[in-house]
Order: structure tokens, then sequence, then C-alpha cells
């Protein structure tokens, strides 16, 4: 028996459609970082890029459990003196949602060039509508 490992030509890329609408976040981003990975392939190769293009609808009404709308704080700092900015969950939910849902895949990918080139594959839309019709996602159901 031989170890199986897929080449870049042998790959068929899907594309999925998923509803962030009442979805946790946590668990939506686990579903959609395995998907971009390829890991719910049967040609699944750590080293390569196998993984299919997911776009993300309503993210601006993704949920979050407990109190982690007033306490989950998300920081950034520039590399200056004083340049620490830290923003809530609510008020980023407010002012720019899609970089809730891409923040929380970002962590669930490899942390690489491999990582980076399967964010790419990732579409978010705050809203219900998107301009991917033309590569006719399917609809991915997410309990």
């Amino acid at each position: 028996m031989k170890t199986f490992s897929a080449k870049a030509e042998e790959i068929h890329r899907n594309w999925w459609l998923v509803d962030a609408e009442n979805q946790i976040l946590g668990r939506l981003a686990t579903k959609i970082a395995d998907i971009l990975r390829g890991k719910n392939k049967a040609v699944y190769t750590p080293h390569c890029d196998t993984g299919d293009f997911v776009v993300v609808i309503n993210a601006a009404k993704v949920r979050v459990t407990g109190k982690k709308p007033s306490a989950k704080i998300y920081t950034s700092f520039s590399g200056y003196v004083g340049g620490h900015k830290s923003e809530s969950f609510e008020k980023r939910q407010a002012r720019h949602p899609e970089l809730l849902v891409e923040r929380a895949v970002r962590g669930m990918i490899p942390h690489n060039r491999l990582g980076r080139s399967q964010f790419t594959k990732l579409k978010v839309y705050a809203g219900a509508e998107h301009p991917h019709t033309a590569q006719q996602p399917k609809e991915l159901k997410i309990a």
C-alpha cells in the first residue's frame, strides 16, 4: 500500500455557500476552516491546498455565547508609541462585521504560505447578497 499525495492539477474545487445568520462564531469558523483546508475530502494532503471556496453571507448576524458581546476585546498594535487600539465585539460587529468571521477563520488555518493561499478562498459578506452567483455555489448547512 502506497501513501497517496494529491497533486495541484488533480484537485477539483467546489464553491460552498454558508449562511451565518444565528450561527455561533467559533463553531461556524471551524467548519469553514476544515473546508478551506480540504479536510472534508478523501484526497486531503496536509502540505497541499486541496480545499474548496467558501462564500459566507449574513456575517453581520453571527452571534457569540455568554458575555462575549460586551467582554470580548479585539486589539491591534501599530508598533508606534500609543499605537494600541482595542474594540469590543459589539462595536466591531456594528462597524465591520466581515472581520469577525475572517479573523476567527484565519486563526484556525496554518500560519504560513499555505495558510495564506487557503485563506484567499474565503469570501465574506455582511448582507445576503454576494457577487459569486456565476460559480453556482452549493448551500452548506451547518447545524
